[in-house]
């Protein structure tokens, strides 16, 4: 579980009291408060890893530009302003991870990103401790990294070999906030979770962004999301945190079923709730001492061999809305293969 916090975006304006970044800075501007250092600390008080999000690249930097404009042959910006960045990022907050953006337009001999990269893994303070993304040059992103973002909102389709993250935002219009937003351009509480118990049964990391306002406040669309997210953690988050993909991701007849497992335990995690009240699942092989919960619900449920294969299991002779959530629920299979 970890939080991730823009320190710089491509603006260049910093979260933290860069030396390199003068009067732009929310030291010097803004709230005169050092946002970084603040929610580390918050977060490691709570156990939860910090991950620090900093793009490389500055639009309107006269540095960069002039860089630009020399076809990337000087590296001015990156000597005097994002590589001195980046280092006293990891030497001041010593992030869990750090999240490299605005990578696109120059190479990694521009970036100088396998220098620093080979000082963070082998002589800075987290050396031991740290994850990296993808994002250090024109032709990284799905290549090389920690793990794999490969594009905004990425979706691999199938289960991928490396480690992965879907990056996506809750206003599907903008990872900013913006004052004239419409309800029906935001992802609701079931999208959400669905998206979240797809990225987990390809094995992947599931980051949701918020954008605050200019005064630093979540507004209360995206809290009643991210409490509505929080809610359904805390009855089926045993299927989601420390998973592992199974065998199968999802049943080949549908796509409303996805899988997670961890250790010989199965998680069914179902999208929509059928209407004959039975869950039909052909992917799992049952066994004489196969046993059939469902998270939430306290009494076992019984099942029966399907005609041609896996299980057929009656849900609770309820309606969905006496379930403690609203959308997705998880079966625990425990004796299948």
């Amino acid at each position: 579980r970890y939080v991730v916090l823009t320190s710089k975006h491509h603006e260049g304006y910093t979260n933290w009291g860069s030396p390199v970044s003068w009067n732009w800075n929310s030291m010097d501007v803004g709230p005169h408060r050092d946002l970084v250092g603040e929610l580390g600390q918050a977060l490691r008080e709570r156990n939860i890893r910090y991950g620090l999000y900093h793009s490389l690249l500055e639009w309107f930097n006269p540095l960069y530009l002039d860089d630009k404009k020399n076809g990337f042959k000087t590296q001015n910006f990156v000597f005097l302003k994002t590589m001195p960045e980046l280092y006293d990022l990891v030497l001041r907050y010593k992030p869990d991870l750090i999240w490299s953006d605005g990578d696109w337009e120059a190479p990694d001999t521009y970036w100088n990103s396998t220098s620093f990269l080979a000082w963070l893994y082998n002589d800075s303070p987290v050396k031991d401790t740290v994850v990296v993304n993808d994002r250090w040059c024109n032709n990284c992103s799905c290549h090389h990294g920690g793990y794999y973002n490969c594009a905004d909102k990425y979706k691999p389709g199938t289960l991928p070999q490396h480690k992965w993250e879907m990056c996506t935002s809750i206003d599907r219009r903008s990872w900013g906030y913006r004052s004239n937003m419409q309800l029906n351009e935001l992802m609701d509480e079931s999208s959400i979770i669905s998206e979240l118990v797809q990225t987990v049964s390809f094995g992947g990391n599931y980051l949701l962004n918020v954008g605050p306002t200019k005064e630093g406040v979540i507004v209360p669309v995206f809290q009643e999301r991210l409490l509505s997210l929080g809610k359904w953690l805390g009855v089926n988050g045993e299927a989601i945190y420390a998973s592992k993909p199974w065998r199968v991701q999802m049943e080949n007849i549908t796509n409303s079923v996805w899988y997670t497992s961890k250790g010989s335990t199965v998680y069914a995690i179902f999208i929509t709730w059928p209407e004959e009240k039975v869950l039909k699942l052909s992917s799992p092989i049952p066994s004489s001492s196969t046993q059939v919960t469902m998270l939430g619900f306290s009494e076992m449920l019984k099942w029966e061999k399907a005609p041609d294969k896996g299980l057929l299991i009656p849900l609770p002779f309820l309606p969905p809305s006496v379930l403690p959530v609203q959308c997705c629920w998880t079966l625990k299979l425990e004796g299948v293969e």
